[in-house]
């Protein structure tokens, strides 16, 4: 897995310098740049940089500009290859982010230091090209990109909240939220970068995306670093497109999530911090508990949630359940381990989990009863058997998808992949190309969800 957070500082640290390699392919003609503040304290802060390409498209780019105050330095960088020579900072695109079509945007970070006073970063070009905000270096906003606001979904709905046992938008009216969760990053990278959430965002019409972060298999444990960033650049992408950003902390084997609590903690208190100002961002503490009791996984919860709230205090919260999130029915058990002893907290939601073709009517009435006593969200489902294959089970998913509709309940199909397996939404090989929406790249999964995400929404405002 490659890194994704490269750290620097400048002269003979004990860190080191990141040495960029090569020269970017292409020559911008225009470009505007959005820098913002995120938080300041005695002696540093972090700043944000958004890049957005005006010209024609680039493959390749180098971000340079000057930090002009007292002692000011980058000491740690993501999204991008970072490093620093006397004032001058350079950053430059890396092999997920590198290529920026004609407005496309890449979203980068920094944490900084200084001495005394802290003035914002001056001339920035992209590509040699000095970013003034129009092409050809004019001047002026005119061919600046609109914002994610309005008819988006979080345009729309703003933050979120639960009321009673609903999901609620700003206008504290229920609503659902339909979409498609990614395969483990760790494998499938590819498959998410501009030209897929584009077509997520304005041909699908999904209203959300759940970003997988594998805890094992090869996955946050091998580079905890790396996988943040990933994860914290799949929320900008998603924000950027008006979308709302599951975080999902998918722990799967083993199954008692109390494994993971450390590893947890640090990672739920570092999106939570960084992440804590937008209003798109959902949190999902535990994909599929299994092998443990609810007792267990509320234990775990009530340690988790307190962190987030530390640095998130409004944001929404989904609680794994008993048997892979199930609440409890794949174990032989039901809703009422959870109804007779919710987690201690507020703002949250409990997962369930489906796969169309083994979970049929018993599990669609135990969601049916509990939907009236507990604020449900299904996290991820598929439309086959419960191993990812099989045939799709058009009668079966069709009823599930009838049944979340009447009941407001949102969810995220799995999966927004090209994986060789029934589950996934695209045929082998769509990654490798562009096109994340003709119905020839689609499989049979895939085209069925796409017809069912892609309907209007309807978001009540008032």
């Amino acid at each position: 897995m490659k890194r994704f957070l490269a750290l620097l500082a400048t002269g003979a640290t004990v860190m080191g310098l990141t040495v960029l390699a090569g020269h970017p392919a292409a020559a911008a003609t225009g470009c505007k740049v959005e820098y913002t503040v995120a938080s300041q304290w005695e002696g540093g802060f972090q700043g944000g940089v958004k890049v957005t390409n005006l010209g024609d498209p680039v493959n390749g780019w180098q971000l340079k500009f000057t930090l002009p105050g007292s002692g000011q330095k980058v000491v740690q960088g993501w999204n991008a290859t970072w490093s620093q020579s006397g004032s001058t900072v350079s950053a430059a695109g890396i092999d997920w982010n590198k290529n920026l079509a004609t407005g496309g945007t890449a979203d980068l970070g920094f944490v900084g230091s200084f001495q005394g006073s802290n003035p914002q970063p001056t001339g920035f070009t992209l590509n040699g090209v000095a970013c003034t905000g129009s092409v050809g270096g004019g001047g002026g906003d005119d061919d600046d990109p609109p914002p994610a606001t309005g008819g988006t979904p979080v345009g729309t709905n703003g933050q979120l909240h639960v009321c009673g046992t609903n999901l609620c938008n700003q206008y504290n009216r229920p609503i659902q939220l339909r979409g498609m969760s990614t395969h483990g990053l760790q494998w499938f990278s590819q498959c998410y970068n501009n030209a897929s959430l584009d077509a997520l965002a304005n041909d699908w019409k999904a209203d959300l995306l759940r970003t997988a972060m594998y805890v094992q298999e090869d996955g946050y444990e091998t580079d905890p670093a790396g996988f943040t960033s990933k994860v914290n650049s799949l929320v900008d992408m998603a924000e950027a497109r008006g979308m709302y950003a599951l975080i999902d902390f998918h722990t799967l084997t083993p199954g008692d999530p109390n494994y993971n609590l450390q590893r947890a903690k640090t990672f739920f208190a570092s999106v939570a911090a960084r992440n804590a100002a937008k209003k798109n961002v959902i949190y999902e503490i535990a994909n599929e508990p299994n092998g443990v009791s609810w007792a267990g996984i509320k234990n775990y919860a009530e340690q988790v949630i307190p962190v987030i709230r530390a640095a998130d205090p409004d944001a929404v919260v989904i609680v794994g359940t008993r048997g892979w999130s199930s609440l409890g029915v794949s174990d032989g058990s039901n809703e009422s381990e959870v109804v007779n002893s919710p987690v201690n907290a507020t703002n949250i939601m409990y997962a369930f989990h489906f796969y169309a073709a083994s979970h049929k009517d018993n599990y669609r009435a135990t969601v049916s009863r509990a939907a009236s006593r507990l604020p449900l969200f299904v996290t991820e489902f598929g439309t086959v058997s419960a191993t990812g294959g099989g045939a799709l089970d058009r009668a079966s998913t069709t009823a599930w998808l009838d049944l979340l509709d009447q009941l407001k309940i949102s969810y995220a199909n799995w999966t927004y992949s090209d994986a060789n397996e029934s589950s996934a939404a695209f045929k082998p090989g769509t990654c490798d190309g562009g096109d994340y929406s003709s119905s020839g790249v689609l499989t049979e999964s895939g085209a069925l969800l796409k017809s069912r995400i892609s309907t209007p929404d309807n978001f009540p405002t008032s």
